[in-house]
């Protein structure tokens, strides 16, 4: 989702549901309470909350199946199950697949894999921050360039958090401390950026969510030099699929309830699933069987037909593609004018 998704509105339908601007704010609570579980596990449970957890939230498969797949799959069914959106997309789908397969199957060749990795964390940090930072445009109505500073400053900032994180690791003692050092004076740019802006905000409720982004990156920097680094990925992990979730349960819902649009909903039509209950529980129960059990089934499969094992071609490789077409896709499909956009209306 990008900023142009809140600049007008369509109003070809009426939507019986609609985007509260609040339910988005109140996602960032997520900040306030990990930080008061760091403070409260430093000092007075000796650290044991931060050795107990691991270094990121995608290594609890608990984690990936409540917070991480299932937006993903639920982007993915949203985009193949409506005929129309497929045929309108197929061409940009299909030339990214494309694109896709071409580049790592040659960056698999030429470059490294901290090379690659780096990469791939940039544009998921920029596919979350663009999300949050292009709804609270909406709503904090800044000029484009105080948007694309802020913006600029919180994903450069991000990918060096990401990095430190993610491959702290494979970094030494010195690369380890500039990564620190070069985060930290993003994060204060950012803080002075957000502080000189916040006078171009015309409302209250602007100003809050101007500073909940800010404080989304703040505090996972915060917490990756404490070393809290789960806490660090959840706060805005949590935020951004929550807040992309809320967009696709409304979705269905407005696109659905008067007649159903696809195999999907007419089924659930017809064994009574209530709508709002179809997306969620499909893409959870194929999230759940795609991460426990795709790998095994598959490798199964493939050494009975074929004698040999593909290692973790499922849980790494389908769902990773899905992964990155979902970063691409997103950028698009809800912008203005999009088949999307007229079955979304926002309220405060």
């Amino acid at each position: 989702m990008v900023a142009q998704i809140l600049e007008t509105k369509d109003q070809t339908v009426v939507n019986r549901l609609s985007v509260s601007f609040r339910l988005l704010l109140a996602l960032y609570a997520i900040i306030p309470f990990c930080l008061f579980l760091q403070l409260v596990d430093t000092h007075f449970f000796n650290h044991y909350l931060q050795q107990s957890l691991p270094s990121s939230p995608k290594h609890f498969i608990l984690f990936q199946i409540l917070f991480g797949t299932p937006h993903i799959v639920a982007s993915a069914i949203i985009l193949t199950t409506n005929t129309e959106y497929f045929k309108f997309y197929q061409f940009k789908v299909i030339t990214m697949t494309i694109a896709l397969a071409v580049f790592f199957a040659l960056g698999y060749q030429l470059l490294s894999y901290r090379v690659l990795y780096i990469m791939v964390a940039s544009w998921t940090v920029f596919h979350v921050l663009k999300q949050q930072y292009g709804i609270a445009r909406g709503v904090c109505r800044l000029p484009s360039w105080a948007f694309y500073l802020q913006l600029g400053l919180a994903v450069v900032a991000g990918i060096f958090i990401y990095i430190g994180i993610f491959l702290n690791k494979s970094l030494d003692v010195q690369q380890a401390e500039w990564i620190k050092y070069i985060s930290g004076s993003l994060c204060l740019a950012l803080f002075i950026a957000t502080v000189f802006c916040h006078r171009l905000v015309p409302s209250l409720f602007g100003q809050s969510f101007m500073w909940a982004n800010t404080l989304l990156v703040l505090s996972s920097f915060y917490l990756y030099v404490q070393q809290y680094y789960f806490l660090a990925i959840l706060v805005p992990r949590l935020v951004h699929d929550a807040t992309a979730y809320i967009f696709y349960v409304v979705h269905d819902y407005n696109r659905h309830h008067e007649k159903p649009q696809n195999f999907l909903y007419q089924w659930a039509k017809n064994i009574h699933i209530p709508i709002l209950l179809v997306l969620p529980v499909l893409s959870f129960a194929l999230a759940f069987i795609l991460q426990a059990y795709g790998d095994y089934y598959f490798n199964s499969l493939m050494s009975f037909v074929f004698g040999t094992e593909i290692r973790k071609i499922i849980s790494l490789g389908f769902l990773g593609y899905l992964g990155l077409m979902h970063y691409y896709t997103e950028a698009f499909t809800w912008k203005n004018g999009s088949p999307y956009r007229r079955f979304i209306s926002f309220s405060k």
